[in-house]
């Protein structure tokens, strides 16, 4: 059976990866995995929307995406990013093809509320077959969070909840976020390894705040599926198994650490 891997890339990091990262992918090819790598773009959108003097503003840590906003993130994820990552895996002599979730109709979903958020949506499909025949080509997909809805209109995705939703429908084993911090930290050290309870009581005491909770989240929710464990590591992180896997912290379900 084949084990897939999601692996998001959070928009802070995205242009600062390293070399390193790279290697890491072509390594989980290399033993047999198949990766498969999500992305956001948060800055670079930041940016462009300046540029062009395009209002935007956040609601509940969420994109309030009006259509200006939306055209733009596409040009930037579906364009810049999304060829970059591309560019670098294939650098490493590794088969890669970007997609954004409108390629296909890979990411069908609806919108969560238009009225507060605009063009926002929470996915409910993932055309898995697209995938399915990407890898089996042997190539690497790397996704860009815009998607469609079933008017065949765009919607702007979270990545994290993006990338949580294709772990799932995908049945992958494993998902791993990397952003701009090493992993979850608890009074100035990092933990390795925690689980589903931990983490909430950690979201409650307020220990997890910011931009780390969406992310949280969504391990959270990739753990109801067949997901064994999700890692959320740093950009710059060491790679620590011949897998290619990055060192960081393990978050898994509660049956399978021992509290």
């Amino acid at each position: 059976m084949r084990e897939v891997v999601i692996v998001k890339c959070g928009g802070s990091t995205a242009e600062q990866l390293t070399p390193a990262f790279f290697e890491s992918l072509k390594a989980m090819k290399d033993s047999g995995l198949y990766p498969i790598v999500v992305h956001g773009g948060g800055p670079a959108i930041n940016t462009m929307l300046e540029k062009l003097d395009i209002q935007s503003e956040f609601v509940d840590g969420l994109r309030r995406t009006t259509k200006p906003v939306l055209d733009t993130a596409e040009m930037i994820l579906s364009g810049k990013m999304n060829k970059y990552i591309v560019s670098e895996i294939q650098k490493q002599g590794q088969k890669a093809v970007g997609l954004s979730g409108v390629d296909g109709e890979l990411l069908q979903a609806e919108c969560i509320n238009e009225e507060k958020l605009g063009l926002v949506g929470e996915i409910n499909k993932v055309e898995t077959s697209l995938l399915n025949v990407l890898m089996e080509w042997g190539a690497i997909p790397v996704i860009a969070p815009i998607a469609t809805d079933e008017s065949g209109g765009r919607l702007n995705v979270n990545a994290d909840s993006a990338a949580s939703s294709i772990a799932t429908a995908m049945n992958a084993t494993r998902l791993l976020f990397i952003t701009d911090v090493n992993g979850i930290y608890a009074n100035n050290e990092m933990i390795s390894q925690i689980n589903e309870e931990k983490i909430e009581e950690l979201i409650q005491s307020g220990v997890i705040y910011g931009g780390m909770v969406p992310k949280v989240k969504a391990a959270l929710a990739g753990l109801k599926g067949n997901i064994k464990e999700v890692v959320i590591a740093g950009a710059h992180g060491e790679r620590t198994t011949s897998e290619g896997f990055i060192d960081g912290t393990t978050i898994v379900k509660n049956s399978w650490i021992n509290s």
